[in-house]
């Protein structure tokens, strides 16, 4: 196999199952024909390309895919699942901390967001001067495309 092909391949094996499961209409398998599946589906190609090629910096953003995919269609399909902005810091901490298994960079930050995020979810209460993470978490949760916005700007004009 071609290293350099395989994540087209993957990509390309992955939304072909996706679409020939949406043909067949199968009963069971209809609430997951939404877009959190198209995240797991590239976040799990990523990860499998970058293990398969040794390009260990693709791990981050796989993780971090996946795991959006997961928590979004969890929310949706399961009641105990809980939508806490704590899911997130936690998800992108346990995306730094496998990162840092092959690439060995990380693992303050990694350490760090996954304490925030299981401190967020485990607290009966919020403490008074934790509120102002909480309210910065939610603008970036309400204003995230400007975030794109700017990088795509940025991209374009970078020289």
């Amino acid at each position: 196999m071609k290293k350099q092909n395989s994540l087209v391949g993957f990509l390309l094996v992955g939304f072909g199952i996706y679409f020939l499961l949406r043909q067949l209409d199968l009963p069971g398998l209809s609430p997951y024909y939404a877009w959190p599946t198209l995240l797991i589906i590239v976040g799990f190609a990523i990860l499998l390309h970058s293990y398969i090629s040794n390009e260990y910096s693709n791990i981050f953003i796989g993780v971090l895919l996946l795991g959006f995919g997961i928590h979004f269609h969890a929310v949706s399909h399961f009641p105990f699942w809980t939508d806490h902005w704590g899911i997130y810091v936690l998800i992108v901490g346990i995306a730094f901390l496998l990162r840092y298994q092959k690439v060995k960079a990380g693992l303050i930050p990694a350490l760090i967001l996954i304490g925030i995020g299981a401190f967020a979810l485990f607290t009966p209460y919020t403490p008074g001067w934790f509120r102002f993470l909480q309210d910065t978490v939610l603008f970036i949760k309400r204003f995230w495309p400007l975030a794109l916005i700017g990088l795509g700007v940025y991209l374009v004009y970078k020289k």
